[in-house]
């Protein structure tokens, strides 16, 4: 207990929790406090509890961890066996109860904290069966199982990207340098095209290259269709030989055999066939579905640590106990009609376990065979590539086929035995079903006879006893033998432990010197291994500075490394724009005009001339539009007056047909008013 609170102590005052602890403060807190000092632990695990427990009711604390400590699988030590005292202690805030819960919260946060995480998405709502017969909430509930199941996928996505080493810095790294490098690229075909374009018939020779590359593609896939073409045809030799080594078996088969042989053989197969596809098959079927479910279960539960696998096991050898002492109880307890049957049951199972036995040996054969013959036609390939010919020849050949002739005569023989087994078979057969009948009328009669003298059930009860004595004659002798035995094995025990004592006695002797010179050993390896942890530690810093300089003579290689290839990229550009100036000098001192006009100082002053004799042009415009300004805008001016008054003129035209429409409505109905 000391051990469990001093580690609680120690991670209390690491991060993220600081809390300054030594055992007596920690001992002194009181229930409330405790309280919450699991409440806080509770809320690095899952930051929805991070709550102030003063601010609700003990009741829903209590409730809130309970249920929390069940989706983390939290088991109750064995001194508290009841969950009601668990409850109770969990809400007193009892230190026997709190303690183990912080001590094995402590041991595996970061456990933990994923499966508190994973739980808020893959604990299953439970919706009722009645509200799922609705098509809506079916297929809300369907899309929430696929989105659940989406996200498992996508969580042991990133669960492997973690632990593949990829980190992003070095992603970072490669990015910015093949960035670099694209740049690079872009520049350089940059150049090469301005070098390219110097060269006469350049988009012609541009042309045949991209020509010459699809060419050389074309060639690489035709290659490729090739090879493929030489495997298809490879492999379909193969199938023909198979083929023909079948046919060629077929022929014999059927030049040896009879039409009854083939039937029968027939018949096997299709017995053996039917009972894989009807019994075997469906079985292993239905056991590998039981074996995916079982598996899509144990996925779909949170992790597991150590402390869950120990007490599953716990529980399985329990159950198997419990088991082994129902099927001692069921063997021990007497039951005359299942006493009748057993020997029956007994042999219908050894049969079954026989068969399936014996179907595995015949799918092994099969298999076996199948790769055999693959293995001969491999042979007989390269045989024929090597143009060799069939292996038996002559008298091996001859012997082969007296060998089969004399195996053929051993065959007929074996069959004739079994036919006439199978005949005596069916005999004994019709004879036990005859004589259970007549036992059974002998029984009817034997009963009829009992009810008439009023003895009824004598024969079975002294079948019973005459059953019951030999059982307790035989369980009588099995006990002598079971106490003969006893003793005579307490005797081999005693005078084995006698000898194992004296032969022992010089080896404990050993053993004493051992374990002195195991402990000064031990002294020694304890005051090695602090010489060797302060020297571990002195190299360890040591290796850390060198490494830390060797990262910033990198990072200066470096930055070195892209000012020197700034710098070279620089000179290029300088050495072209040189290498262009002296083109143009070249040009502009020429004597030929042609030349001259090539040069880019030509073509910059044809260039200006032409801009100065559009700009002459355009301020003439521009002084045409400014004299013509004035007038322009006046008359613009008159059409916007002009428009407004003859929009006022027609507003005075609606008005005065609207008054002389109101005028005629009112005489008229004065006029009706006049009339009645």
């Amino acid at each position: 207990m000391s051990d469990q609170i001093q580690f609680i102590v120690e991670k209390l005052n690491q991060e993220p929790f600081r809390k300054s602890y030594n055992l007596i403060t920690f001992d002194s807190l009181e229930s409330m406090q405790l309280l919450q000092l699991l409440n806080d632990v509770l809320g690095e695990i899952d930051p929805k509890h991070a709550v102030d427990i003063r601010e609700e009711l003990p009741e829903q604390t209590a409730k809130r961890m309970l249920s929390l400590l069940g989706i983390l699988k939290y088991k109750p030590p064995g001194n508290i066996s009841d969950l009601s005292t668990f409850r109770q202690g969990l809400v007193t805030g009892s230190k026997p109860v709190v303690h183990p819960v912080l001590y094995w919260l402590l041991q595996r946060t970061n456990e933990l904290k994923k499966r508190a995480y994973l739980a808020r998405f893959l604990v299953k709502l439970e919706v009722p069966a009645e509200f799922l017969q609705d098509d809506t909430v079916a297929d809300i509930n369907k899309q929430y199982e696929e989105l659940m199941e989406a996200f498992k996928n996508l969580h042991k996505e990133c669960e492997q990207l973690k632990t593949s080493g990829l980190s992003t810095a070095e992603i970072r790294r490669d990015i910015s340098a093949m960035e670099e490098e694209k740049d690079q690229l872009i520049k350089r075909v940059e150049r090469l095209k301005k070098r390219v374009e110097t060269v006469q018939n350049h988009q012609r020779m541009l042309e045949i290259a991209r020509q010459l590359r699809l060419e050389k593609e074309r060639e690489e896939s035709l290659a490729q269709q090739k090879q493929e073409q030489k495997n298809q045809l490879f492999h379909a030799e193969q199938r023909l030989q198979r083929a023909q080594l079948q046919l060629k078996e077929m022929h014999h088969a059927v030049v040896d055999s009879k039409p009854e042989s083939l039937m029968k053989k027939l018949e096997e197969e299709i017995n053996f066939n039917s009972y894989l596809v009807t019994e075997k098959i469906p079985r292993e079927l239905g056991s590998k579905k039981n074996a995916a479910y079982f598996l899509q279960k144990v996925v779909a539960e949170p992790a597991m640590g150590q402390s869950d696998l120990n007490v599953l096991e716990i529980k399985i050898n329990e159950v198997n106990a419990q088991m082994n002492q129902l099927i001692e109880k069921r063997m021990m307890k007497y039951e005359p009609i299942d006493s009748k049957f057993s020997m029956y049951r007994q042999q219908a199972s050894i049969i079954s376990r026989k068969k399936e036995a014996k179907a595995e040996e015949l799918q092994a054969a099969k298999e076996e065979m199948s790769s055999t013959e693959r293995q001969m036609l491999q042979k007989t390939s390269q045989a024929h590539e090597l143009e060799g010919s069939e292996v038996l020849k002559g008298d091996e050949f001859k012997h082969y086929v007296n060998k089969l002739r004399s195996k053929n005569t051993f065959y007929k023989k074996k069959r004739l035995e079994i036919a006439e087994i199978t005949a005596e078979y069916g005999i004994l057969q019709r004879t036990e079903e005859l004589l259970k009948q007549r036992h059974e009328a002998i029984q009817q009669q034997l009963q009829a006879i009992e009810d008439k003298k009023g003895i009824s059930g004598y024969s079975y009860t002294q079948d019973e006893l005459e059953r019951v004595s030999a059982v307790k004659s035989e369980m009588d002798e099995m006990k002598g033998r079971t106490l003969d035995n006893m003793s005579e094995m307490v005797k081999k025990l005693n005078t084995m432990v006698a000898e194992k004592k004296a032969s022992l006695a010089p080896v404990i002797k050993e053993l004493r010197q051992l374990r002195q010179k195991c402990q000064e050993l031990t002294q020694e390896c304890d005051e090695k291994k602090i010489q060797y942890d302060s020297c571990a530690a002195g190299l360890e810093s040591n290796r850390s500075t060198l490494e830390q300089e060797v990262k910033g003579l990198l990072e200066e290689c470096v930055q070195e490394e892209s000012n020197y290839r700034y710098i070279n990229c620089m000179k290029r550009n300088l050495e072209i724009q040189l290498q262009r100036a002296k083109e143009e000098m070249k040009a502009y001192v020429s004597p030929d005009p042609q030349e001259r006009r090539k040069a880019i100082r030509e073509q910059y002053t044809r260039m200006i001339l032409e801009q100065e004799n559009l700009g002459k042009k355009l301020r003439e415009k521009q002084k045409v539009v400014r004299e013509s300004h004035g007038p322009n805008m006046k008359q613009i001016k008159m059409w916007q007056d002009f428009e407004q008054l003859m929009e006022c003129k027609r507003e005075c035209f609606l008005k005065q047909q609207n008054q002389t429409a109101i005028g005629q409505v009112i005489q008229e109905g004065g006029k009706d008013r006049l009339v009645l």
